[in-house]
């Protein structure tokens, strides 16, 4: 028992030293004798450089040693931008909330508010690049209508900032995007002969999204649904509607219409 009891000293001595080795190799804070200022300038050269995972942990730094400052708001927003750029949504998000939330009074909250909604819009789109043949109603619709609050926020709030013509232009894409959406799921339906959930999804379309290119192809499912059911007064209804707001509709004439431009090229 005694020699059990001897050994334990030699091993809980090896552990402390191993602790101790640890703490003795853990590189150096370079940034510990570093003014605010050159953290700052240090953190925009690796994010201007595209070297983000780098940027950010700078930027971390600065929100803490210059706490309560400008300059720490703007490492937040620093902060968030880059990781967006390096493909970390929720980070980036989570920093934009806390910022809003933080700082309501901020004359950068027109900023957030606009980065938030391009976090939430889509990757890597410049200024009205977004009109290409990505189609953004077959991606994630919660996104999107989380990216037109953002901006809706913004432009109501501050209709004269520097970033709400393109917010507004990003919103009209959005909601474009969401109708065209709906006549997704209807065409679907309609093509499986579920004709219920088909004319469900149309009236959706037609009923939230006025005025928008996707209504037009909604009314058609809707008078393709109605007669397969053999709703007769309904379909024509909805014939009378095509017929006096798209006169000229290729749907009522030819029964489809062609799919090779992007929908965006047909408003």
């Amino acid at each position: 028992m005694l020699r059990a009891k001897l050994s334990v000293v030699p091993a809980a001595a090896l552990a402390a030293a191993a602790v101790l080795s640890a703490c003795s190799s853990t590189p150096d804070d370079k940034t510990a004798t570093w003014s605010p200022n050159k953290i700052y300038a240090e953190a925009k050269d690796e994010s201007n450089s595209g070297a983000y995972e780098k940027a950010i942990p700078l930027f971390e730094k600065l929100e803490g040693r210059a706490a309560g400052t400008p300059l720490a708001q703007q490492a937040q927003l620093e902060k968030a931008y880059a990781q967006y750029k390096a493909n970390d949504q929720a980070s980036a998000l989570s920093t934009l909330d806390r910022f809003i939330k933080l700082h309501p009074a901020s004359p950068a909250l027109d900023y957030a508010l606009y980065l938030k909604g391009v976090v939430n819009f889509n990757d890597n789109l410049g200024m009205f690049s977004f009109l290409s043949r990505q189609d953004l109603s077959e991606r994630d619709q919660k996104a999107a209508k989380e990216s037109f609050e953002s901006f809706k926020e913004l432009v109501t709030r501050y209709p004269d900032s520097r970033y709400s013509p393109d917010a507004r232009a990003r919103m009209t894409y959005i909601v474009n995007s969401l109708a065209q959406y709906e006549v997704h799921v209807a065409r679907y339906y309609y093509n499986r002969g579920a004709y219920v959930a088909a004319i469900n999804r149309a009236q959706n379309a037609v009923t939230d999204y006025q005025d928008v290119p996707a209504v037009e192809e909604a009314l058609f499912i809707l008078l393709r649904s109605y007669d397969s059911l053999g709703m007769t007064q309904l379909r024509d209804d909805t014939r009378r509607v095509m017929e006096k707001t798209y006169p000229q509709s290729e749907y009522l004439s030819r029964g489809s219409k062609s799919r090779q431009d992007p929908w965006w090229k047909l408003w």
